[in-house]
């Protein structure tokens, strides 16, 4: 009686269980095999796209001696880290402080407001680079250190869409601290820059936590707009540079390619780690207010 028990189970498991757990296994390996794949030609002593394989022979430290000694690897790596961060500080203090003007505040245009910023989002900041390059040559001619082959002038441009879709995000999750926190806290005397602050901002430490992190990674991914404006060898971000490490030579250079990527994701990890304990706690004590 008992083995039939255990057969009845086993197969009810394999009817309803069993395909679950299946594709659970194909989803994580089909997730992790590039992951690995990175890893392994970074560690690879070749060096080369043809030689890489899972498990490396003679793993070793040579394609990161050899990325930090054949190129200005330093330099595009604290631009990178640089970039990403002010322009995730600043896009998320103004993004917050947009979305809690069109939370809170009824004025004229703000609808159109609202509507507009989504509008524009639709459209990338990509098709506005010709104007924004003619802009910048003339903005280079007078103040340089803004200008072309600057970070500064590449974090003005990126800032130029702070205004964002993470405006509604924030708008959203504004809209659900009840107003009767601002009244309140009006009639002990605060100012609206004291409600922001001190009362608004620790409520929604969760999405900015979220949109910071979404800009950070966005930022240092990032292509396109500074291929336009980022010429010089030394003010180049990681992304840039790392294509014209392939570009010419994909099988050659593969190695410190795949060794370049794996140390641009340590700050992403170590953001990563650091927001989201101010996610979970600012949903935990969400949830417990509640």
């Amino acid at each position: 009686m008992a083995a039939t028990t255990t057969s009845r189970r086993a197969t009810r498991w394999l009817r309803e269980s069993a395909w679950r757990h299946l594709l659970l296994w194909l989803a994580l390996v089909f997730a992790l095999f590039p992951i690995l794949f990175v890893v392994s030609a970074a560690f690879n002593p070749l060096g080369t796209l043809s030689s890489s394989r899972l498990v490396p022979t003679g793993a070793g430290l040579d394609n990161a001696r050899r990325l930090f000694q054949e190129t200005p690897f330093g330099s595009w790596y604290v631009n990178s880290v640089v970039i990403a961060l002010t322009n995730a500080a600043v896009t998320v203090f103004l993004s917050a402080l947009a979305a809690y003007a069109f939370s809170r505040f009824r004025f004229t245009g703000r609808r159109v407001g609202l509507v507009g910023i989504l509008l524009i989002q639709m459209f990338p900041q990509f098709l506005a680079i010709v104007a924004i390059y003619l802009m910048f040559t003339t903005v280079t001619d007078y103040w340089p250190t803004v200008g072309f082959d600057t970070r500064w002038g590449l974090m003005l441009v990126y800032l130029g869409g702070a205004l964002s879709v993470n405006t509604w995000m924030m708008k959203g999750f504004f809209d659900t601290v009840p107003v009767e926190l601002d009244e309140s806290a009006k009639v002990d005397g605060a100012t609206h820059a004291q409600a922001f602050f001190r009362i608004m901002l620790p409520l929604v430490t969760p999405v900015l936590a979220i949109v910071g992190l979404l800009v950070f990674i966005s930022t240092v991914n990032e292509f396109l707009i500074a291929s336009v404006f980022l010429r010089d060898p030394e003010s180049k971000t990681v992304a840039l540079g790392l294509y014209g490490l392939i570009s010419g030579e994909r099988n050659a250079n593969f190695g410190i390619f795949a060794m370049g990527t794996l140390l641009i994701a340590l700050p992403t990890m170590a953001v990563f780690w650091f927001l989201q304990r101010f996610i979970v706690e600012g949903l935990t004590s969400g949830s417990v207010k509640g």
